[in-house]
Order: C-alpha cells, then sequence, then structure tokens
C-alpha cells in the first residue's frame, strides 16, 4: 500500500509560493511589478483570509505577508493611475487600511515574542518621502526574517524596548525597497 500523500493546507500553499516567488524575484525573473501581482493572484486564487486569532508566530507571520501584499497590491494599482483619476484615491485608501492591518499584526507578533532576538533601524531609502520614515525589523531567531513599517506607535514600541538603533543602515533587502514600480 502507498503512503497517503498530504496535500498542503492553503495556508502552507500560500507560504511556498511567497518563498518560490522571492527566489524568482532574486534572481531577476520576475520584476517588483510582476512579484507582487503574482503574491496578490495566490492569495485570489487559494481564496484565502487572515487568522482571527493570533496565537503563534506561524500565523503571526501569515497574516503580515497577507496584509503586506494586499497593500502593495493596491498601492501598485493606485500608482497605475493618473492622479486625477478618481479610483486612486479609493486605492490608496484601501492600501492605508491593509498597511494599518499589516502593522496592528507586527505589535502583536513582537508581543508575542517579547521583542527577544529583534532589531531595527531606519533604512537608507531613495524615496524623499520614506527618509527617516521607513524602518526595517530584522527577526533573527525566525530565519532573519524581515519587517517593515513607518508606523509611529510601533516605532515608539521599538524604541522602549530597546530594540531600535537610530543608525540609518541599507536594507537587507536595498534592491527591492528602493525599486520603483
Amino acid at each position: 500500500m502507498l503512503p497517503k500523500r498530504t496535500v498542503p493546507s492553503k495556508f502552507e500553499q500560500f507560504l511556498l509560493n511567497r518563498n518560490s516567488l522571492i527566489q524568482q524575484y532574486s534572481k531577476g525573473d520576475l520584476s517588483k511589478e510582476e512579484f507582487i501581482e503574482a503574491n496578490y493572484n495566490c492569495i485570489t486564487a487559494l481564496d484565502i483570509k487572515p487568522f482571527r486569532k493570533i496565537d503563534n508566530v506561524k500565523k503571526a507571520i501569515y497574516n503580515y505577508q497577507y496584509y503586506n501584499v494586499l497593500a502593495k497590491y493596491y498601492q501598485k494599482k493606485a500608482h497605475d493611475l493618473s492622479k486625477r483619476h478618481e479610483a486612486r484615491g479609493d486605492f490608496l485608501e484601501l492600501s492605508n487600511y491593509f498597511y494599518s492591518k499589516k502593522d496592528n499584526v507586527t505589535i502583536k507578533f513582537l508581543k508575542l515574542i517579547d521583542f527577544r532576538g529583534v532589531v531595527a533601524y531606519y533604512v537608507k531609502v531613495k524615496s524623499p518621502n520614506l527618509k527617516k520614515k521607513l524602518f526595517e525589523i530584522v527577526l533573527s531567531d525566525y530565519d532573519n526574517l524581515i519587517l517593515h513599517s513607518k508606523n509611529q506607535v510601533l516605532l515608539n514600541m521599538l524604541i522602549d524596548e530597546n530594540v531600535f538603533t537610530f543608525e540609518e543602515r541599507r536594507s537587507l533587502v536595498d534592491s527591492y525597497i528602493n525599486q520603483k514600480y
């Protein structure tokens, strides 16, 4: 008798797909726009939703990625339109909504791990709008998981927990965050 093959859950499929897309982007096989679109298409094809309760690290990482994908997708949609297009504001509003959901998950995640193994700093960026606003959070205990935010509440928490350094550093994913789309 053959052993049963287990089908990966939608959650696992999403993470496997995301890792594959990251590799493709890193090799130059996907542009930033294609990477964002492919992540969004994966979410819609799998018809997945975020977890309601964040009680472990895997759920937190998944929800972070879920909201990040949606925020970037709607931001891209807004940037694809002219500044006078009536739908542009709606897309930006959706993007900001999902970014705020992502920041809330990040806060829950950091509290869940009690800020252990966390290093955070401002990243060097080309965009004048993001200078001294965008910061990177590196979680060394989770394969150097990299999170980003501009959220002031989150920044203050990182400072209060003594894990934020005010030294501006090059992002560990510099080519991604400094590439326009």
